[in-house]
């Protein structure tokens, strides 16, 4: 406790002149307004970080604001792109129904196509065949009625006979 010191208030120590001055230098400086300057900018500063505080909590608001509306706008894009995947799923789905159908559709077409040649193909065959036999018993026909006619006489009924019996065989 240097306060309690009876040297400290010798008038050759310079300690105490330096307390002196400064002593004399707080009032001269508080009755020229110095507190009120210190004090008012004190207060314009507390005011500028009040603002700044201030400025800073609407900035979060309105950040937290916009990250709301992100969030909002990423599930209703998440929404949108499940409704799209779903809907091409369903159109992928019914195209695909769609070609087996036409497939199918093409298949019996093709199917009866070639039933119908089968069946012109056969009905031709059997035609052909059936030519082939009656031109074979004609021939046949001609032959032994030669035969007989060579052997016995010119019947009238006979020759009429095989002249009737080509035609009706085509």
């Amino acid at each position: 406790m240097e306060f309690f010191n009876p040297h400290l208030y010798d008038l050759a120590n310079p300690e105490l002149w330096v307390a002196v001055g400064l002593i004399l230098f707080f009032v001269a400086a508080w009755f020229a307004g110095a507190h009120k300057t210190v004090a008012a900018a004190l207060d314009a500063k507390a005011a500028k970080i009040q603002g700044d505080l201030d400025e800073a909590a609407r900035l979060r608001s309105e950040a937290q604001a916009m990250l709301e509306k992100l969030r909002g706008e990423r599930i209703e894009a998440e929404a949108q792109a499940k409704a799209m995947l779903k809907a091409a799923e369903e159109e992928a789905e019914r195209l695909r129904t769609e070609a087996e159908e036409r497939l199918a559709e093409s298949i019996a077409r093709r199917e009866a196509l070639a039933e119908r040649r089968i069946a012109q193909a056969e009905a031709q065959a059997t035609a052909e065949v059936k030519a082939a036999a009656a031109d074979q018993a004609t021939a046949a026909a001609e032959r032994v009625l030669a035969a007989r006619l060579a052997a016995g006489g010119a019947d009238p009924l006979v020759d009429q006979a095989i002249s009737q019996i080509g035609p009706r065989l085509n």
